[in-house]
């Protein structure tokens, strides 16, 4: 968004913004939820949902995200769009933010790209692909099957036997903190515990990738903070 465009914005010279520019402002400003939707209501638009509220992030969740600065961690949403990301986070896993929502959406990538596994050990495929088929299933009966959760389960079914199995297992089952074992090219093994704080207004969640103790994980993310993210983009 243009800086002339936010002045004709704030004077009312444009009536029109869309919903998706108003979450990306309400997001910059750092606005609470209730300042959100006073902002929708105040451009002519329903206040939003979890299921379709596009490009806001809960500025509780931002400002943890930016204390953040030793271990990779990034925002999701109900169906596991990473919204924004730390720079230990863009290092580790790419920027995953730049694209469209599925390009966003750690779902359809674990199932749809096979290099989004490319990091995990082959031995937690199957629990990792378990686990988010269970995670999108509570996000969709949370979200009353609204239609984003629904065409993204469509299609997921299409083009993937693998989650099409899983998903005929009806398993429901947010994501849980768990350990895992990472394998990055430059940093080598990562041992972590991949934590999850929820947010109870948005239904956001913060994924921190925390180093096991006793390990040398912590001194691996040093070494990612001080490559910095240039050399690990995989998008």
């Amino acid at each position: 968004m243009s800086v002339d465009y936010y002045e004709r914005l704030e004077q009312s010279r444009n009536t029109s913004p869309s919903e998706a520019l108003l979450g990306s402002l309400a997001r910059a400003l750092r606005l609470s939820v209730d300042e959100r939707d006073y902002l929708y209501r105040l451009a002519g638009h329903p206040a939003p949902t979890a299921s379709t509220i596009s490009g806001y992030v809960d500025p509780a969740m931002m400002f943890l995200l930016d204390a953040l600065t030793t271990v990779p961690a990034h925002v999701i949403d109900d169906r596991t769009t990473i919204l924004a990301q730390n720079a230990l986070s863009r290092a580790l896993l790419g920027s995953w933010t730049d694209g469209d929502d599925r390009h966003s959406n750690v779902t359809w990538r674990w199932f749809t790209h096979p290099e989004s596994r490319a990091l995990n050990v082959p031995e937690e495929h199957e629990a990792i692909g378990r686990g988010y088929a269970a995670d999108l299933r509570a996000a969709a009966a949370r979200g009353g099957h609204d239609p984003v959760s629904e065409q993204l389960i469509a299609d997921l079914t299409t083009v993937s036997p693998e989650f099409a199995q899983y998903w005929s297992d009806m398993q429901v089952a947010p994501l849980q903190t768990t350990r895992k074992i990472l394998v990055h090219p430059q940093a080598g093994r990562l041992d972590v515990q991949c934590d999850f704080v929820l947010s109870t207004t948005t239904g956001q969640r913060l994924v921190i990738f925390r180093p096991q103790p006793g390990t040398a994980t912590a001194d691996s993310f040093d070494f990612l903070r001080v490559l910095g993210e240039q050399s690990f983009d995989r998008s």
